[in-house]
């Protein structure tokens, strides 16, 4: 199941976006600049694969992902990432709902969907809010920290073990699972091909764990849910439910996590911005969807045609790749005003565009409000406690074309007395 390290291409002077080193030097927003306006659908090579239609203009995705019947996720067509999920993988695992059309995508998500109904996320606010008081009562009195460890990556993994209902000490594992799966292409996390089948096979007899137990002492938590729902009378296959596990960890803690830290980077980019916030701190919610508009956490996904068509009368065959960027997007200068403006009031007016980070469609993030729920009151516990936090020195990025990340991020703040 090792994903494959990314080669990149020399194209002769025109960009290679499937080049993690891309979005680690943060030179993809002028890049996707020119393509939105010059090549708004744009051929990309490869050095290891067939190629690949990269889209770039809101609309262009937003038509994509919601006719998944021309343009699929399904793992036997490739899956959600550039590289090919069904030749990779092999039949070591079966799809995930990530990786499914319907109607099999809706009945996998109607599994967990119990999980994030507003009564139940709306419920856990308490128990967040304690959690983001604690983080915060346990930063340094010295008045300067690591972000990323002591805040911004604890966060949603302890509300990860929450869902899952397993104790907040597993958290550290889960962490380490998920920087290893979506860290392919960073020589910090995926130290080598054996590490990362380690990680693997600990993940994979970690979850096995958790099925068994729920199967025989049910609880109120995901991996109930998953364990004793039924489609057509049939329980989810283990090898699937294996596959949903691994979604769920990384998507239970890399947007959320990378929502924070790149949100406390723009606040402290744009002081301005910050001072709103602390001025008036129902802005929040505003800020939140300003801040995955901006950030753009997860950078890409994929589809593949199911048939021949047209996108802004470029021809696409059946079976090409076709890439939604949503980090390009999320800046199109044809859906906001001044979009490379960072504008926490932009939400505000309810005629702005939904923003793109949580995707669009049948796909949208089915864990966003509870994403967006720590993001609030990480931002007003944070900004009523710390005002002047702020970003104190160079940052060290994720290397990823799939995840757009911080590892690691100093801060400064005057402590409290």
């Amino acid at each position: 199941m090792l994903r494959p390290k990314t080669k990149a291409v020399d194209l002769g002077g025109k960009p290679d976006l499937k080049d993690p080193d891309l979005y680690l030097h943060e030179r993809h927003h002028e890049v996707f600049r020119k393509l939105r306006a010059e090549e708004p659908v744009y051929w990309n090579p490869e050095a290891d694969g067939p190629g690949f239609w990269s889209i770039t203009r809101y609309d262009d995705i937003e038509a994509i992902s919601k006719n998944p019947k021309l343009f699929s996720s399904a793992k036997e067509m490739g899956g959600h990432r550039i590289f090919n999920e069904n030749e990779i993988d092999g039949n070591s695992t079966e799809a995930s709902m990530i990786s499914m059309d319907p109607p099999d995508h809706a009945a996998y998500r109607r599994m967990v969907t119990p999980g994030f109904v507003p009564k139940r996320i709306s419920g856990m606010e308490d128990r967040i809010r304690a959690r983001v008081t604690r983080l915060l009562d346990n930063l340094p009195k010295t008045g300067e920290a690591e972000f990323i460890s002591a805040v911004a990556a604890a966060l949603p993994i302890e509300v990860l073990a929450e869902l899952f209902g397993v104790p907040e000490s597993d958290g550290a594992k889960l962490f380490e699972w998920s920087n290893a799966t979506v860290g392919e292409d960073d020589p910090e996390l995926r130290v080598s091909d054996e590490y990362l089948r380690q990680c693997l096979s600990e993940m994979a007899a970690y979850s096995a764990g958790l099925w068994q137990k729920r199967l025989a002492e049910p609880g109120d938590d995901l991996i109930t849910m998953l364990a004793h729902s039924k489609i057509d009378g049939q329980t989810m296959s283990f090898p699937t439910y294996i596959g949903t596990f691994l979604l769920l960890v990384v998507a239970g803690n890399e947007t959320t996590r990378n929502s924070i830290s790149g949100g406390l980077l723009a606040l402290s980019e744009n002081p301005q911005e910050r001072q709103k916030l602390i001025d008036n701190p129902s802005l929040i919610p505003s800020a939140v969807q300003e801040i995955v508009r901006w950030v753009s956490p997860v950078l890409h996904m994929r589809r593949t045609a199911a048939e021949d068509t047209e996108i802004r009368g470029q021809r696409i065959a059946k079976g090409d790749k076709v890439v939604m960027w949503y980090a390009s997007a999320n800046r199109d200068e044809e859906k906001w005003d001044d979009p490379y403006r960072f504008d926490v009031t932009r939400y505000t007016n309810p005629d702005v565009p939904t923003q793109l980070g949580f995707g669009v469609g049948q796909h949208f993030c089915l864990g966003s409000r509870l994403a967006e729920l720590q993001l609030r009151i990480l931002f007003e516990e944070l900004l009523r406690r710390f005002p002047d936090i702020h970003v104190s020195g160079p940052i060290r990025r994720l290397r990823s074309n799939f995840i757009y990340g911080i590892k690691e991020m100093p801060v400064r703040y005057t402590p409290e007395a």
